[in-house]
């Protein structure tokens, strides 16, 4: 069962890096990535793997180090719960990466690539991101003024 529950978050999460990746464009990738309750089928993984362990959870929460850490992952309960946190808030890195790639105007052609290593490796593609973000200035919309585009910047 652990090892089914471990697939599964990955595959609760592909649809949406799917649509992030393949289909940027499209009207309803943008509304389902501004939604953080992308992640709540992963995260009810994430809690059937965690309460069997919680104890050791707990202890590796509450104390970091480590040894405590590995034990926990020894566990399948544990790794599991761990890979369904990692998937799960890579997630909403990637949607956060999609939404910010979007109201700064870079192209699909560069985010689609960008979100896939941050599926694989995401430190690496948030890394990235930042990067090609420090150089980017967000894209004014038709007959948008100077005090709106103030406006929205301390509103982010």
């Amino acid at each position: 069962m652990t090892g089914a529950l471990f697939e599964v978050s990955f595959w609760l999460a592909a649809p949406f890096w799917l649509l992030m990746i393949l289909a940027p464009h499209w009207r309803p990738t943008a509304r389902l990535a501004a939604s953080p309750l992308t992640v709540l089928p992963v995260l009810v993984v994430h809690l059937v793997m965690a309460v069997p362990v919680f104890p050791e959870l707990w202890t590796a929460v509450r104390s970091p180090d480590i040894d405590t850490f590995r034990d926990l992952a020894a566990l399948a309960n544990g790794a599991g719960a761990i890979w369904a946190q990692v998937i799960a808030w890579d997630l909403l890195l990637g949607q956060w990466m999609f939404l910010e790639g979007r109201r700064l105007g870079i192209p699909a052609l560069v985010m689609s690539p960008l979100l896939v290593v941050t599926i694989l490796l995401s430190p690496f593609g948030l890394l990235v991101f930042l990067v090609v973000r420090a150089f980017r200035k967000p894209r004014s919309r038709p007959g948008e003024t100077l005090p709106d585009r103030l406006h929205d910047a301390a509103q982010s």
